[in-house]
C-alpha cells in the first residue's frame, strides 16, 4: 500500500514536528545537547532541514528535465 503525495506531504512534516517536540521534552538540555549524532535529538532537528532541502533540489531537477525536454 502506497501512501499518496499529498498524504506525505502533510504526514512527513507531522512526524518530524512529534520527533522534536518529544526530544525537546526528554532532553535536559536541549538545544546544547544536540551536537552528538548518537541522540535523537541531532536527528529529530537534522529532519524538519532535511526535507524542504530535498523536495527543492527534487523539484530543481524536474523542472531542469522538464525545460530540456522542451528546448
Amino acid at each position: 500500500m502506497f501512501l499518496s503525495l499529498p498524504t506525505l506531504t502533510v504526514l512527513i512534516p507531522l512526524v518530524s514536528l512529534a520527533g522534536l517536540l518529544y526530544s525537546a521534552s526528554v532532553e535536559e538540555n536541549f538545544p546544547q545537547g544536540c551536537t552528538s549524532t548518537a541522540s535523537l535529538c541531532f536527528y529529530s532537528l537534522l529532519l524538519p532541514i532535511t526535507i524542504p532541502v530535498y523536495v527543492f533540489f527534487h523539484l530543481w531537477t524536474w523542472m531542469g528535465i522538464k525545460l530540456f525536454r522542451h528546448n
